[in-house]
């Protein structure tokens, strides 16, 4: 017979450690104590919104406005050659001695194109970088994150953090006094 197995920090068996707070001020704190002690890879979870929890995490860079405005601009190109390509290639009429390529009448058709291409890029792009649709993840395996749905609020420090040490971010989660402190397995 073998010994149990125990996760250790770089494990990949080992997602991360939980700590699991009775109150939404108390995730806050734990949140700002993580952020001072240099952890920048954990989540918070809370059964509703926390205003304060957003300036006590650290924010990562987003690449969603770039997306989008990339997705807008393709989109922009895209109503033009459209327009370009019915007025001038596929059916050129001349409309009182206009030009074919009269740019002035394909605004709409461009600013359209420009906003939906924008608009799905937006929906898209969030649900893509979100890591959406996501049946899955690790945090479930705990059997007391049931309750972040209802009246508990979770912190869980991810062993991908360059400063996850098991025992010592155990030891840290714990001088928060929390109510439960758990390893996450994935």
């Amino acid at each position: 017979m073998s010994a149990a197995h125990t996760p250790t920090a770089g494990d990949p068996s080992l997602h991360g450690v939980m700590a699991e707070f009775a109150s939404s001020t108390e995730l806050v704190n734990a949140a700002r104590a993580a952020t001072d002690a240099g952890y920048v890879e954990y989540d918070c979870y809370s059964p509703f919104p926390i205003d304060e929890l957003h300036d006590a995490m650290p924010h990562k860079r987003n690449h969603l406005p770039l997306l989008v405005l990339l997705g807008g601009l393709l989109g922009g190109l895209g109503g033009f050659a459209l327009c370009y390509w019915t007025s001038v290639i596929a059916y050129p009429l001349n409309v009182a001695g206009k030009p074919l390529n009269s740019w002035p009448a394909f605004i709409p058709v461009t600013f359209e194109c420009t906003i939906l291409a924008a608009a799905l890029t937006a929906v898209l792009g969030m649900l893509g970088l979100n890591g959406f649709p996501r049946p899955y993840h690790p945090v479930f395996n705990v059997p007391r994150f049931a309750l972040a749905s209802r009246e508990r609020f979770f912190l869980c420090i991810e062993s991908t953090d360059p400063q996850f040490d098991l025992d010592a971010t155990s030891s840290f989660l714990s001088r928060l006094h929390p109510m439960h402190v758990s390893e996450v397995d994935n």
